[in-house]
């Protein structure tokens, strides 16, 4: 397509792919034109003469240009719309082109377009105007999901337009506040990075090892993640919605608006004891097994038991519970699983029962400081717990006020001929103390009691 250097064009129609070229206004197409549904031009790619264009090379009346129909600063066209002899997209000849221009791996490239999907195409600001969004806008959603800037280079595909496109719909349709758009970027960014590096460092790694006889582990790793990607995407989609579901059901059940956001919670931190020693003494490998056995065992037991683990942070897991005696129970199951295990160290719980704030799958507010600072002064295998998740025991009648109103309660139920109450859990003053930031506390130690397993 030609420009006239008065920068006009005004009212110019590409003719369709395999017609005559045709002239509209001032703007003349000999030849067939492929124009990309935005209508914009590249910086970099701007006309001569008068310069009508405007900075972002668009024709200030309104002359249409396709993205990839243009050279960049390297004068190369597109990678995507080269073609071989017989007028097809040769996708060997995009490869070694990007190759050559990046000096990538080449089977690097080869994975992120059989994962993605799709080719590159588009510059950050071609992937912008594309979507219909802002190039702020558009860097904001980007570096929540994760991504260092990438500059100007050429590295964005059609699914990366679309990403944009739809979060920019949902702002646009009043579903999600700009803001919230960017949480959402950021907290799917956030869990799904996780995701894919456990995937990489352990389950690729493996089944891969060691590689099959005459084949490196690169020469594997194509074929089997061709073989694994429909499957882990589907388990992937199956998995978020089973926890969108339960999500929903809990902020359903909720009593009021403000208790979707703020709830009363019981919050457990669980900590294995001198972790700081160990990592001095212990391989690097041996490390890494004692954290992924440790953080399996207790994301095991709080979901097997009712609770919800928030985070794990290597030598120390981060959960919650809507009610005090599933959290308790999480609790002491961990100190006795991990007892019985002479591999692994001394744990120590400690537990706050009161309002928390959620945000983005986190849980915030005095109620986690509490419990983190009851964590540090639980003794060894023990299990400490402030004043309210004591109260909240006793209120739903899973442990005594005190072992004398046990017995009184018996004797009353003896004497009723009735059953006597069937108490889960023991409770035990300690000594106030002062904990940093929050004041005076008087923590209780918490047990099973006699028979109870």
């Amino acid at each position: 397509m030609t420009v006239d250097d008065t920068g006009s064009g005004t009212g110019a129609h590409p003719a369709p792919d395999g017609e005559p070229g045709r002239t509209a206004g001032s703007v003349t197409d000999p030849a067939p034109a492929h124009v990309d549904a935005n209508g914009t031009t590249d910086a970099t790619t701007g006309t001569g003469g008068n310069g009508g264009n405007g900075v972002n090379g668009r024709s200030d009346t309104g002359a249409h240009v396709d993205l990839n129909e243009r050279t960049d600063l390297n004068d190369r066209t597109d990678p995507s719309d080269r073609t071989d002899t017989d007028g097809r997209r040769d996708g060997q000849s995009w490869l070694d082109a990007e190759v050559a221009d990046s000096g990538e791996d080449p089977l690097a490239l080869r994975l992120e377009q059989l994962i993605l999907g799709a080719e590159r195409r588009y510059t950050p600001f071609q992937a912008a105007r594309s979507a219909g969004v802002s190039m702020e806008l558009a860097s904001r959603f980007w570096r929540a999901m994760g991504f260092a800037d990438i500059g100007q280079a050429k590295a964005l595909t059609e699914a990366d337009v679309l990403a944009l496109r739809r979060l920019a719909g949902l702002v646009e349709a009043g579903l999600l506040s700009e803001a919230m758009a960017v949480q959402v970027a950021r907290s799917t960014g956030q869990t799904t990075a996780r995701l894919a590096e456990w995937q990489i460092d352990s389950f690729l790694e493996g089944l891969t090892e060691p590689p099959e006889p005459g084949m490196t582990r690169t020469e594997v790793t194509y074929p089997l993640i061709e073989l694994l990607l429909p499957e882990l995407e589907e388990f992937i989609v199956y998995v978020w919605r089973r926890q969108l579901a339960a999500a929903t059901g809990r902020v359903v059940q909720a009593g009021d608006d403000e208790e979707m956001v703020d709830r009363r919670l019981a919050v457990g931190f669980a900590d294995l004891v001198g972790f700081t020693r160990l990592t001095r003494r212990m391989e690097e490998e041996e490390l890494g097994e004692l954290v992924e056995a440790f953080e399996t065992t207790a994301a095991d037991l709080v979901a097997a038991h009712g609770g919800r683990l928030i985070k794990t942070l290597g030598d120390e897991v981060l959960y919650s519970a809507d009610d005090a005696g599933v959290a308790a129970e999480i609790a002491l199951r961990l100190i006795e699983t991990m007892a019985h295990d002479e591999t692994m160290p001394e744990l120590r719980v400690g537990i706050a029962f009161g309002t928390v704030t959620t945000r983005m799958g986190d849980v915030f507010g005095t109620t986690v400081n509490l419990a983190s600072r009851l964590t540090s002064i639980a003794p060894r295998d023990a299990v400490l717990v402030d004043g309210a998740f004591a109260e909240e025991l006793v209120r739903t009648a899973d442990a005594p006020a005190s072992e004398a109103a046990a017995a009184e309660a018996a004797a009353a139920a003896e004497k009723e001929g009735e059953k006597p109450p069937a108490y889960r859990f023991a409770l035990q003053p300690m000594w106030q103390r002062p904990v940093r930031g929050l004041g005076v506390v008087e923590p209780w130690l918490l047990a099973r009691r006699d028979g109870e397993l």
